[in-house]
């Protein structure tokens, strides 16, 4: 034992005065700190208020301080911490998979709603962590789920999620649809989208610490859209419908290039802060 024991308050007012200078912004800085926490005890934040008292054991310190150290140094929380929530789940995340997002989870509301939950073959295209694909199959049981993604990292640690999660869903090492057999009721893709141009308006813990290869894409990031609106009939079964997580301002353009493919059906949806985000493109024949 160390002599000196810690509470979680006085470990949360250490950690408080370790990123002042860091991050700016109290309340930003607190709310870290007590995501640190609480996903390190497996806790909600009623638990956390209510044991602010409790002496914590030294291990557990130890790792919160390194947390802490991670955060000085830029590195996003979720990082940090090792995991992050997803549709209500925890999810191993580390510096091979982008970090989960709450409009990707829209999306995944917007699939298990639209579509039945009897038997269905499901593709997700660029799975990274494998938060969709592992939702879906945890969701709906009787859907049979396959994981895709180019990088063999990401696939990892989608393994690793699956394992716990949902261990129906099988995994393919895959350009897009290089690798892939046969059709799909339901595909379900979150490319890289973001723009080359973009760069100087974001964040720098995303740009420094969450894989670029995750991110960017070519040709004001539409380029992997255009490529997967080349071959997706050859893949997508008849009556079968395609989701997309979009950028912000892509809306309009991705309508338009989908539009082109023969009998299908397209819609736009905005997501709870009234951005464009979701594209659905059903196949009518």
């Amino acid at each position: 034992m160390f002599e000196e024991e810690w509470t979680f308050e006085a470990l949360r007012q250490w950690g408080n005065w370790q990123l002042e200078p860091y991050i700016q912004d109290q309340t930003d800085r607190e709310n870290q700190l007590d995501y640190l926490l609480t996903g390190m005890m497996d806790w909600n934040y009623s638990q956390l208020n209510n044991n602010l008292n409790t002496v914590i054991e030294d291990p557990k310190r130890i790792r919160f301080m390194v947390a802490v150290r991670a955060l000085k140094g830029g590195e996003p929380v979720q990082y940090a911490l090792g995991h992050a929530p997803f549709y209500g789940r925890e999810f191993q995340v580390d510096r091979r998979v982008l970090i989960p997002r709450p409009e990707t989870e829209e999306l995944v509301d917007w699939i298990l709603k639209d579509q039945p939950q009897t038997t269905q073959r499901v593709l997700d295209v660029g799975t990274g962590s494998g938060v969709i694909a592992i939702t879906l199959q945890a969701e709906r049981p009787a859907w049979q789920v396959l994981g895709s993604d180019i990088s063999a990292e990401a696939l990892a640690v989608a393994k690793v999620n699956g394992k716990k999660y949902a261990p129906a869903v099988t995994w393919q090492q895959s350009d897009l649809f290089s690798q892939i057999e046969g059709q799909f009721d339901v595909i379900v893709s979150n490319p890289p989208y973001i723009a080359e141009n973009e760069k100087t308006v974001m964040d720098d813990s995303v740009l420094f610490y969450e894989p670029e290869l995750a991110l960017f894409a070519d040709d004001q990031g539409l380029a992997l859209y255009k490529l997967i609106a080349q071959h997706l009939l050859d893949y997508l079964a008849p009556q079968g419908t395609a989701y997309f997580e979009i950028g912000y301002l892509q809306g309009p353009a991705l309508v338009e290039l989908f539009e082109t493919l023969p009998e299908v059906q397209v819609e736009l949806r905005q997501d709870f802060s009234g951005h464009d985000r979701m594209l659905q493109v059903k196949r009518m024949n």
